[in-house]
């Protein structure tokens, strides 16, 4: 029996800390579950969100409707060959929890994304990435039930239509889905270990370490998260708030004519990736502190709240940054978080 409960606050379901209420709240542990859910009248009627680990959200306000918590568990094996192994993964289990178990298992194809927050199920939403390595690389399929029927459907890789953060849920199938489990494929023998994006490389040389595994890599990519990246347990922040920025290869001559120093990384589409925290931090943003809220000052991708800070007081910091990295460098700023 579902349980629905009235005026909760989210503060402990976003990373941000944020203090809103959510008009209705429930949390979901299994697809009858759901299903019960979705013949209610509450869920027909009222505006609803979900919400897995609240890693990618910034409320600016209560929410005047139904929050779904996601906590549905579950690692099935699927398929399986003697190189690779196909996992059926619930989309309430913890996004490093998975990593960690695959790493534990010698499963391969994830452990450049140890250490990110979130669940399974919000990991194809935006397209989870770090260190030259996407999860839609290892995504078989993504199983989903559409809001306005009920009804269950497997969206293929194809269908799914990753791009760079970005894919169908995020955009034209926005808030029409509700993915229950992700289908993924890991190596077991012969991984594609890859080192050289970001420092993993120098860390591993700095660790000594000769003899590379998907275990070495995932330890590197931890320790190098853990010294950049706040703990959210301790300071509210949502990790990476903007995006990468793309530009064509004339904006990119320009940019790199203007400032011979900025770090860049070509992509496959042609088009070129600025990282936007060297952007945020040669406008002078990296450390700054206003009032409850800031930059952090290890990495400028990261807005921190400092304690008793708004949804609206991250908002409008934001909204400078963006503001000041476009007079300086006609580059425009997305945000990778959903705001509310």
């Amino acid at each position: 029996m579902i349980s629905i409960k009235e005026k909760i606050s989210l503060k402990a379901y976003n990373t941000f800390g944020i203090d809103v209420q959510a008009k209705y709240f429930c949390s979901v542990e299994s697809v009858e579950q759901f299903s019960e859910l979705f013949s209610s009248d509450l869920f027909k009627n009222e505006m609803r969100i979900f919400l897995g680990g609240g890693s990618n959200m910034l409320f600016t306000k209560d929410f005047k409707g139904l929050v779904i918590h996601n906590a549905i568990h579950g690692i099935e094996k699927y398929n399986e060959t003697e190189e690779t192994i196909s996992l059926r993964v619930a989309s309430g289990v913890p996004w490093h929890q998975f990593v960690l178990h695959c790493i534990k298992n010698n499963w391969g194809g994830v452990e450049n994304l140890s250490l990110i927050p979130g669940t399974v199920g919000a990991a194809p939403i935006q397209n989870i990435g770090a260190y030259g390595v996407e999860v839609s690389e290892v995504i078989e399929n993504v199983e989903a039930f559409e809001l306005i029927n009920g009804k269950k459907k497997s969206f293929s890789k194809d269908e799914c239509r990753f791009n760079y953060r970005e894919s169908t849920f995020k955009n034209d199938l926005k808030e029409k889905y509700f993915i229950s489990s992700v289908t993924l494929r890991l190596s077991k023998i012969n991984h594609k270990i890859n080192i050289e994006y970001g420092a993993i490389k120098d860390t591993l040389s700095q660790l000594k370490i000769t003899n590379t595994t998907i275990q070495t890599v995932s330890d590197a990519v931890i320790k190098i998260r853990r010294e950049k990246l706040p703990d959210f347990s301790l300071i509210g922040n949502a990790g990476s708030f903007f995006k990468n920025p793309e530009v064509n290869q004339a904006r990119f001559m320009k940019l790199k004519s203007d400032f011979p120093s900025m770090p860049y990384y070509p992509t496959a589409n042609q088009q070129v990736k600025v990282p936007a925290g060297w952007l945020i931090e040669r406008c002078g943003w990296k450390g700054k502190k206003i009032n409850h809220v800031g930059v952090h000052p290890l990495q400028a991708l990261v807005l921190v709240n400092y304690g008793g800070a708004k949804g609206e007081e991250i908002f409008e910091l934001a909204m400078k940054i963006i503001q000041s990295v476009k007079e300086k460098f006609s580059v425009t700023l997305t945000p990778e978080v959903n705001i509310f």
